[in-house]
């Protein structure tokens, strides 16, 4: 990860904060005032409302789409993927123009499985309210942005996901110096979020079901909502655990924040492709199996010219040397050997994004292989 990535966030999260101030042309008085008064038009008594998030009243269609994205991205010669971009760790674009992060590394792998290129992609930034519709219409061929596998996505939203990436659920961090230990000792005091997120029903539920009731103060921007809560205007702010790590290295005191031990939901982060177009689902699918059942095998990014003349069946098929699996997916049969050279397995995603190399030095737990006591593992190459 690029150590510099703080400062660049501070950057953005400045630039957000400059265009919240002034009235874009672009877009509604109403919007703007709503920005501004954000703690006074969106203070809210979380147990006499329902969560209203963005894709629950979204007019998306779920009409599968008619499209043949493989024949598009190989005509067109690279993938468009919508990320983040905000997001350390994940998904982040640095001053230098370079993304990293894992989510940016899914995208890689699937240019890598097309192209035998992981450059072969054009990142597109997108926030929580536009993602899905970006995807709907084609604007983007896969989405790789910290986004939750729930039902409604996959039948409402109409989404395909592929296998999940990361593990996550949805945390709290406040200051340590607040005395809030526990989510009841938020009754009555505003609580941070970003609106068109699973984040924001989450916290409606788990807050009603509680019998606690807060002040829910909602942005669209997430530097803007970070930026909110570091102003002391909340007492709280809730987003994925993992989320609340990579952005606490960005407050101006680190160290002055926690997070609570309390989770609020489970949040599966998977990436998605539009539903109706099964050979590309499949593509994005057996990427990310790729990846998990190269750290299976044991084969890396630094050893997999020591495979090449293995006489394991299982790596044969694998590596494509013996075998047609890649036909089936429209793919060359060393599809997976491809994505493996390039961009890694991964654990080696994982480490160099997310582990303890990085200022966000998370812990793998449940996003351990199974046969390490996590959840990862992928079905048989066969």
């Amino acid at each position: 990860m690029n150590q510099n990535f703080s400062s660049e966030l501070k950057t953005q999260v400045k630039k957000s904060l400059q265009k919240s101030q002034i009235m874009n042309t672009h877009k509604s008085f109403k919007s703007f005032l709503t920005l501004i008064l954000a703690p006074f038009i969106f203070t809210l008594s979380a147990c006499g409302s329902d969560s209203n998030s963005t894709e629950n009243n979204s007019n998306n269609s779920t009409k599968p789409v008619s499209r043949n994205t493989a024949t598009i991205v190989k005509t067109r010669g690279q993938l468009v993927c919508g990320v983040s971009g905000e997001l350390p760790g994940f998904s982040f674009v640095g001053t230098d123009g370079n993304y990293s992060g894992i989510d940016v590394d899914v995208c890689r792998a699937v240019a890598a499985a097309v192209f035998d290129d992981p450059n072969a992609v054009e990142f597109r930034n997108l926030n929580s309210k536009e993602r899905f519709t970006a995807l709907q219409t084609g604007e983007v061929d896969l989405l790789s942005r910290n986004t939750s596998w729930t039902l409604s996505r996959d039948t409402s939203v109409g989404l395909d996901f592929a296998p999940v990436v990361f593990y996550d659920g949805q945390g709290m961090m406040v200051n340590k110096n607040s005395g809030i230990k526990s989510l009841k000792d938020l009754q009555g005091k505003a609580i941070c979020t970003q609106t068109g997120t699973t984040t924001e029903q989450n916290l409606a539920d788990q807050m009603r079901k509680r019998n606690i009731t807060y002040k829910s103060v909602v942005f669209e921007d997430v530097n803007v909502t970070f930026a909110t809560y570091a102003e002391g205007r909340c007492e709280g702010i809730t987003a994925d655990r993992s989320a609340l790590v990579s952005r606490r290295t960005t407050l101006p005191k680190p160290d002055d924040h926690i997070i609570l031990d309390e989770l609020l939901s489970s949040e599966p982060l998977a990436p998605a492709v539009a539903k109706g177009d099964p050979q590309w689902r499949d593509t994005v699918k057996w990427t990310v199996y790729a990846l998990i059942k190269a750290e299976e095998l044991g084969i890396n990014s630094q050893n997999i010219a020591q495979f090449a003349n293995s006489n394991d069946p299982e790596i044969k098929r694998f590596l494509g040397t013996e075998g047609n699996l890649g036909e089936g997916l429209g793919l060359s049969n060393d599809f997976a050997a491809r994505i493996v050279k390039h961009v890694g397995n991964y654990g080696e995603i994982y480490d160099r994004n997310l582990g303890k190399q990085t200022q966000l030095n998370l812990p793998r737990n449940q996003n351990q292989l199974s046969t390490n006591g996590g959840l990862l593992y992928s079905p048989p190459f066969r």
